[in-house]
């Protein structure tokens, strides 16, 4: 990731241990472990995926912190990547079959199997990311973001650029929780100008995620209404919607990392969620006995932020880059929220 700026989160070396992939319940993990799930070399750590990982730059992003986390405590890091969320709860009983040191899971998919489980197995320790049980559990620790807040900045930015007066998001799904990626945009846009259209418009189907062709013509759909600048929220369908703004039609926000390599010339910004730091610093944590109980991370806490607020933006072949203007107002807004001045509707609360 270009131009990451530290934060108040533990700051991460480069350096990554190789996973084995386990694409199916079924496969056996290479490296071993004794019946209390530590290897002989340091902690065992699995990661559980709801789909396939691919291109999806959110879930590498927790492949990554996995990798990193066993890298630093010395230990063996596996990935059991599940084919679709009907395959969950079997990659989960091979996992808890496993038992080790901790079996992280990312994403809302895992809500009720990772409460089921750790009921079942009080001795498990678990790290949710990006979501959280109902019910609180002595070994669940929960790392969630306000990624609602990092939205409404790159909603800011959109509403200072545009000159149609009308901008959309694509996101992957219409729930409260994935609204976070739409809502706060367009109203960070229309805290610029009151005037100003939002129009978001969801991937659905049965790949909300992973979709581009869907994504594509959402994003067209978009620009048929006007829009001169779009969030892509639909993880591997953002593709879809770069593909779109390739024609010159529209500008994109891209999320989760620096998208802006992957369309040059037409991504103004990314919305960044520091899931492989979080990750990382929540294993971490675990191991030292210190799991357990919820974590947000948002602006003040360094697990948001956006591309264009961090040092290096001048590398990163994104837009905004070309307006320190722009940047310098956000700047001034972000400050704002961090001070509570400012205060940003959260979707999955309303």
């Amino acid at each position: 990731m270009l131009g990451r700026r530290p934060s108040l989160l533990t700051a991460l070396s480069a350096g990554a241990l190789s996973l084995t992939v386990l694409a199916g319940c079924n496969a056996s993990s290479s490296g071993g472990g004794d019946d209390e799930g530590s290897s002989e070399s340091g902690p065992s750590l699995i990661l559980i995926t709801p789909e396939p990982v691919g291109v999806n730059p959110f879930l590498q992003l927790a492949v990554d912190g996995v990798n990193q986390a066993a890298d630093d405590a010395g230990g063996e890091a596996r990935i059991f990547e599940s084919q679709d969320p009907t395959n969950i709860q079997q990659q989960m009983d091979a996992a808890i079959a496993d038992a080790p040191d901790v079996l992280a899971v990312v994403g809302f998919e895992f809500a009720d199997s990772v409460a089921a489980a750790a009921t079942a197995n009080p001795e498990q320790q678990f790290l949710f990311v990006d979501a959280c049980t109902a019910e609180t559990f002595d070994n669940v620790t929960c790392a969630v973001f306000r990624e609602h807040e990092g939205v409404y900045l790159a909603g800011v930015e959109a509403g200072l650029l545009s000159e149609s007066g009308q901008v959309g998001a694509v996101v992957a799904l219409d729930t409260p929780q994935i609204r976070r990626f739409s809502d706060p945009f367009g109203a960070g846009a229309q805290s610029v100008d009151p005037a100003i259209g939002f129009t978001p418009l969801y991937v659905g189907g049965n790949s909300p995620f992973n979709d581009p062709a869907r994504a594509k013509e959402q994003a067209l759909a978009l620009v048929a209404r006007g829009a001169d600048y779009v969030m892509a929220a639909a993880a591997a369908g953002n593709l879809g919607v770069f593909d779109a703004a390739e024609d010159g039609a529209f500008q994109a926000f891209g999320v989760d990392v620096n998208q802006c390599p992957d369309a040059p010339g037409h991504v103004v910004d990314n919305v960044i969620k520091e899931v492989d730091v979080v990750t990382a610093d929540s294993i971490a944590k675990i191991l030292d006995g210190e799991g357990g109980g919820l974590v947000s991370y948002g602006l003040e806490e360094g697990g948001v932020t956006l591309t264009g607020l961090e040092d290096g933006v001048d590398e990163s072949e994104c837009l905004i880059a070309d307006h320190p203007d722009v940047i310098a107002e956000v700047e001034a807004v972000r400050d704002q929220i961090v001070a509570g001045e400012v205060t940003v509707d959260d979707p999955a609360e309303g």
